[in-house]
């Protein structure tokens, strides 16, 4: 599927926490992408299935540059506010593992996609920037790829991915309200926690 794979290119392309924290959102996302795009090219196992070390790859270097907590929140929508911290906590350590567990077997379908950037306009006092990019895929059309990061103390932080439109968090959301109402709070960890379990490359 077109759609989730250029998801799957925007989430993990931005892996590795080598950067500083001058660097503006748009180089930020250009030089990580560029800097993972070479490793996957070179890394055979990941490109004939090895899932489990794509998820080794995600974990060690796409997670200091996403902000899971704020994904969550947003994923969560209203509902995030009826939370204690403690199931804050865990809804973010479960989405987290959702998301890295279900886009990780999808990184291993990367052929030969390129990423094409669009000039995007950056005040210096801004602190909430869309960078906006497009996946080339050979003989297919380009996909709209688009990142939104906020700015706090530890640099610039990726919180959510648009895809065509689409808002990665934004698609969760209705599944998790819909959780939420007949289940509870809780009732939404234990989902989370059962599809996770569903994806774990050790049990299959």
């Amino acid at each position: 599927m077109k759609s989730l794979l250029a998801l799957v290119l925007g989430f993990f392309l931005l892996s590795t926490p080598a950067f500083s924290q001058e660097d503006t959102p748009d180089a930020l996302i250009k030089k990580v992408t560029e800097d993972v795009l070479s490793i996957v090219r070179q890394d055979k196992e990941i490109q004939s299935g090895n899932t489990a070390k794509a998820i080794e790859l995600v974990e060690a270097k796409v997670l200091p540059i996403f902000d899971f907590q704020h994904m969550t929140g947003l994923a969560m929508g209203r509902d995030w506010s009826k939370a204690t911290p403690e199931q804050k906590k865990r809804l973010a350590d479960e989405f987290q593992t959702l998301l890295v567990r279900t886009y990780s077997n999808a990184l291993t379908s990367y052929k030969n996609q390129s990423v094409r950037y669009k000039p995007t306009k950056i005040e210096s006092a801004d602190t909430d920037v869309l960078v906006k990019t497009e996946i080339v895929q050979p003989g297919n059309k380009p996909i709209q790829l688009d990142y939104s990061l906020e700015k706090g103390g530890a640099g610039w932080k990726v919180y959510d991915v648009v895809v065509a439109g689409v808002s990665l968090v934004t698609n969760y959301r209705d599944t998790f309200n819909q959780e939420v109402r007949a289940n509870g709070i809780d009732g939404l960890i234990q989902m989370l926690v059962n599809k996770n379990k569903q994806l774990d490359p050790a049990k299959k």
